[in-house]
């Protein structure tokens, strides 16, 4: 059996979780349920991803459906990717 010291380091956690909540009710049972668990919680109105990035995955989408892409044998990987 594993010492409690033990237990505790495993149970530290850097996992974020990112919930949708569709109403008010559901926004205001979650900042009670984090709250009465004492976790550290944020809330953004702001979207997921910053747009410049967003922009550049839309740019690289358009690119490969325009057949704009490089290919690159498996065997030929290591020397493409300069290693």
């Amino acid at each position: 059996m594993e010492s409690p010291t033990r237990i505790s380091k495993i149970m530290k956690t850097e996992d974020i979780f990112i919930a949708h909540p569709q109403t008010s009710e559901q926004v205001s049972a979650l900042k009670a349920f984090m709250q009465a668990l004492k976790i550290k919680f944020e809330i953004t109105k702001e979207g997921t991803y910053n747009s410049d990035f967003i922009a550049k995955i839309e740019e690289s989408r358009e690119q490969a459906k325009n057949g704009k892409v490089t290919s690159v044998k498996k065997e030929d990987l290591k020397e493409f990717l300069g290693l």
